[in-house]
């Protein structure tokens, strides 16, 4: 049984949706279904099963919730919809949006079930009987088999991402919990794909059922704007900070391969000064709860997530998402992306890619049928020229908002009692506000080229070598210019780290806001390294650059011992330029001639 195309898209309130259910859909503004809503609504009220084929994001929840709400009767204290998701975010997600459709249906409870979860807690919600369960396949089966959830007065299942449930290896309790539910029960279900395993499930346990298949031009909406950044020299944490400083954007997810990835690029991004959070299965339940309820408040911006966890999440000011680490495959892409840019509203989808994944961008590309532009990392000069704009918005917010009466006294008597220039008392407390994001532009050292555009230049040439390594002498020489007014600090990142003089520079220049030329000498040890900064850092400064991050390892920034010989430590630039291999240990007989006086002296007392 299919269905045929409609002439024309129908109203809500031509569907035929009980009138509860109705008004629920009226006050939240929806007016015309979507295509999946307008095919399915119909059959699902006539008590038909269905099989649907549709994207993420299309709003299958709404379609397989509306019309079965429609048919629940509140007033019976027993399960009668059951509906199986593959991930805890998910059962979440749909348990939220199907209780906000039946909120003017008075005793009608919705509960969602998941691992993770307490089980006193599920047990004690089982007891009141609710109408609407919503959980995952693995605790669902766990309250059937202990004998706490009964599903013999079940009139409808809906199996929600279907496709998900098969590659995360839950269709054989599908099958299992399908197998314990009434015959005459009603079953929908949704999958972005039909694999032979879905197909052989719908055939086995649907009966006559209604297809559906919304085909789309793309596999990504229109509304999504697409573009990658091609990993060169500068570290990719560093580029994602200045992609974050320009964007203007509401809420963002950034993806990760990894669950130890998501909570390390989190904090990384906290001490950044971002409000970020992870989210991965790893985490404590009630966390990932709590980060989800965060952002939709408004009271957090960043997620950094996997791809499993990130599964159904609906968030309406999600405006961006990054791809920090590049997908497996492509249509993992599309569901991550599919985050944004969802019900008409505009999105950002950014991708991090390296030469060796360009293959993975085509495929991309060609699965979506959709361009994906390149574009260029924010210069210092745009993310100056960004703080600079929102400064300007400070002020005059807080010009037109807040009482200055007594700011304004304070200033006149500095102006008075010094005869100062207002300009210049006006500029002095601009310079102490900016201390921690300096306004002015902060020189970037120039990133290491790739080798092919090397190889244009003539990258094989000693001259070009020379050329090349150029900046770290005019540092060096501007280094020493400042010397005498300099503290030396410890850090503890060094060559055994992968650290390079211009990672530690730009890093102190980015976070600190302290010009590359007030940076002075940097010795660079195995584990741990020695640079000069101006003496007299302010206290909250120092703390911020503790907790910077240069090759995945934390400042922890210290002042030098006194005790220390420096000349060993502070070996400059200079000494961190690459030389050629010998043959033999130079370095032990160099500590043998330092040990020979001594060994002299042992000698004579010997004898």
């Amino acid at each position: 049984m299919s269905t045929e195309q409609p002439s024309s898209t129908p109203l809500f309130s031509e569907l035929g949706l009980a009138a509860p259910i109705l008004k629920a859909v009226q006050e939240a503004g929806y007016e015309t279904p979507s295509p999946i809503q307008a095919k399915s609504i119909a059959p699902l009220l006539e008590g038909h099963d269905l099989l649907g084929q549709a994207q993420t994001g299309t709003g299958k929840t709404a379609a397989f919730a509306l019309p079965l709400l429609s048919r629940i009767n509140a007033k019976a204290k027993a399960p009668q919809m059951l509906v199986l998701a593959p991930t805890r975010e998910l059962a979440i997600q749909v348990s939220e949006a199907i209780q906000s459709y039946a909120r003017h249906l008075k005793g009608l409870h919705v509960l969602p079930i998941y691992g993770g979860q307490s089980m006193g807690i599920q047990l004690r919600q089982l007891q009141r009987n609710p109408q609407v369960i919503v959980g995952t396949p693995g605790r669902i089966l766990d309250h059937i088999r202990r004998g706490t959830l009964k599903l013999g007065q079940l009139q409808s299942l809906v199996l929600d991402e279907a496709d998900e449930m098969l590659r995360m290896g839950f269709i054989d309790d599908v099958e299992t919990i399908l197998k314990e539910t009434p015959d005459e029960r009603q079953v929908a279900l949704f999958s972005a794909t039909m694999p032979g395993p879905i197909h052989r499930v719908s055939k086995r346990y649907l009966k006559d059922p209604v297809e559906i298949r919304i085909e789309s031009k793309t596999s990504t909406v229109d509304t999504i704007n697409q573009r990658y950044w091609q990993v060169t020299g500068t570290h990719k944490l560093d580029a994602l900070t200045r992609i974050l400083e320009v964007e203007n954007f509401d809420a963002m997810i950034i993806f990760v391969r990894t669950k130890n990835a998501t909570t390390e690029l989190a904090e990384k991004l906290e001490a950044r000064g971002y409000s970020s959070s992870p989210l991965n299965g790893d985490m404590n339940q009630a966390a990932r709860e709590k980060a989800i309820e965060r952002m939709k408040k408004g009271k957090l911006d960043i997620l950094v997530a996997t791809d499993v966890a990130a599964r159904g999440l609906d968030i309406e000011r999600m405006s961006h998402v990054v791809n920090y680490d590049v997908p497996y495959d492509t249509e993992s892409y599309v569901h991550r992306i599919g985050r944004t840019g969802r019900a008409g509203r505009k999105g950002e989808a950014i991708l991090f890619i390296s030469p060796r994944e360009k293959r993975m961008l085509f495929a991309i590309e060609k699965a979506t049928r959709q361009t994906i532009t390149k574009m260029q990392l924010p210069s210092s000069e745009d993310i100056a020229d960004r703080r600079v704009m929102q400064f300007n918005q400070q002020l005059s917010e807080t010009i037109e908002a807040q009482d200055l009466a007594f700011f304004q006294n304070v200033i006149n008597d500095y102006q008075q009692e010094h005869e100062a220039d207002p300009l210049e008392v006006a500029a002095a407390l601009a310079y102490l506000v900016q201390k921690t994001r300096p306004l002015k532009p902060v020189k970037h050292i120039q990133e290491r080229p790739a080798r092919r555009d090397r190889d244009e230049r003539g990258g094989s040439d000693r001259n070009s070598r020379r050329e090349v390594k150029s900046p770290r002498r005019t540092i060096g020489s501007a280094i020493r210019e400042n010397e005498p007014g300099m503290q030396t600090y410890r850090i503890e990142v060094g060559r055994n780290h992968g650290a390079e003089i211009k990672n530690i520079v730009g890093a102190i220049a980015n976070e600190a806001g302290i010009e590359s030329k007030h940076i002075g000498r940097i010795g660079l040890q195995d584990s741990y390294s020695t640079v000069d900064l101006p003496e007299g850092m302010p206290k909250d400064l120092f703390q911020q650059l503790r907790k910077v991050w240069v090759c995945n390892k934390q400042l922890e920034i210290s002042i030098l011992n006194s005790g220390i010989d420096n000349q060993d430590s502070a070996s400059d630039e200079f000494s961190t330029r690459r030389k050629p291999k010998r043959s033999g240990k130079p370095r032990t007989r160099a500590r043998d001639k330092a040990r020979r006086p001594s060994q002299r002296r042992s000698a004579k007392k010997s004898s």
